[in-house]
């Protein structure tokens, strides 16, 4: 099973965990955002939908994919795009859309803001 962590990190995080997988250390699959307004602002409770339904689907059209979440296709359309362009989503060569893992972890810590 392939699982991927969506995630908070900042610039130094992902230089450390890059100069680390240099050094031939096991990264796992990330998926990484700056901020977790932005994590929230981007997987919104429509796209979460989108990414329940490809966990472990296999590539698909996006008319496939609005059948299977009930939404209109142009709308999972623009979705699928925001997906596409963070990162999340990927197209194939045949232009089917694939979210290659079979789990999702979600994975940040909200802490006090200093007085």
């Amino acid at each position: 099973m392939t699982t991927v962590t969506l995630g908070i990190a900042s610039r130094d995080d992902i230089t450390r965990s890059f100069a680390a997988a240099m050094r031939g250390e096991e990264q796992g699959e990330f998926i990484s955002f700056a901020t977790p307004e932005l994590l929230l602002r981007t997987l919104t409770q429509l796209r979460w939908d989108i990414l329940k339904k490809m966990t472990g689907a296999g590539a698909m059209s996006i008319r496939e994919l609005a059948r299977r979440v009930d939404r209109d296709v142009r709308r999972v359309h623009d979705d699928v795009l925001a997906l596409i362009n963070v990162g999340v989503l990927e197209r194939s060569d045949n232009g089917d859309i694939i979210f290659p893992y079979d789990a999702i972890h979600v994975d940040f810590t909200l802490q006090a803001e200093a007085a």
